[in-house]
Parts: C-alpha cells; structure tokens; sequence
C-alpha cells in the first residue's frame, strides 16, 4: 500500500472518530450532574483523550516514508 493509499485511508478514519468521538462526549455530558467543577474535569478529560487513540493511525499512514 502506497504511503498516498494509507494517508487516504487515515483521514478518513480520523473524521470518523472525530465526529464519533464528538457525539459521544454531548451524549455523556448530558448525563453529567449539574456540577460546575464536575463539568471541567470531565471536559478537560475529554478534551486530552480524543488524541490517544488517534496516534496510533497517524503512525501507521507515516509508515514507509
């Protein structure tokens, strides 16, 4: 698979757990109790998170550089 193919492939998967990932978030912070300090930990938390599972594909579509 061409490095071309593979970034292809990546910025898709990306856009799709992007927005996956961003519907999920509103969906459990609904849920939340009405907590202000509750609130930005999880938004905090939420915010950091998004980018573990991602730098795995990043690496894979820089394979073969």
């Amino acid at each position: 698979m061409t490095a071309r193919v593979r970034k292809l492939i990546g910025l898709f998967a990306i856009l799709a757990f992007v927005v996956f990932y961003a519907v999920a978030v509103v969906a459990i912070a609904e849920r939340l109790p009405d907590n202000r300090a509750i609130e930005w930990i999880f938004y905090v938390v939420a915010g950091l998170a998004w980018g573990v599972p991602i730098l795995p594909l990043i690496s894979w579509m820089n394979r073969g550089r």
